[in-house]
């Protein structure tokens, strides 16, 4: 592996990073506007789009920390966004799911963040995006399979 080779892996690992950070600043303050954190807009979005979900495994499902969902939830909950649900069969688990409020909510939002982001990505041709999706997909997978 030569000097140039190692050089070109910290340019993209920064150019990565630097796209994420720009498009994360944009959507975090959409998200802001409209009085929601990320990791709530997550939730919404998990729970509109997928239907009910046990508590246990929304976090692994927006890659969060469980011990932060309580919160996540209690929140969303108070502004009648979800209601937990007790699940009939298995005492243990209990359910989040999306009310009537924050069905509607997420109808007027989403289609409006899925807007934004499309501007924001549209520097890109849909072949470029193509190729993007592609090999990012590549990267993560074979980080993935490595074991440090």
């Amino acid at each position: 592996m030569s000097n140039n080779d190692i050089k070109q892996s910290l340019k993209l690992y920064i150019v990565l990073s630097r796209a994420n950070k720009a498009i994360n600043e944009v959507t975090n303050q959409f998200f802001q506007d409209h009085g929601l954190n990320p990791t709530e807009f997550a939730v919404l979005e998990l729970l509109h789009h997928k239907g009910r979900q046990p508590l246990q495994q929304i976090g692994n499902k927006i890659l969060l920390a469980s011990g932060s969902i309580t919160y996540v939830i209690d929140k969303l909950e108070k502004r009648g966004y979800l209601e937990r649900v007790s699940c009939p069969s298995d005492r243990r688990v209990t359910f989040a799911e999306i009310t009537e409020a924050g069905t509607e909510f997420m109808k007027e939002l989403f289609p409006e963040h899925e807007e934004n982001l499309h501007e924001l990505l549209s520097v890109l041709t849909p072949e470029e995006k193509d190729t993007a999706i592609e090999l990012l997909k590549k990267l993560g997978l074979s980080i993935k399979d490595l074991s440090y």
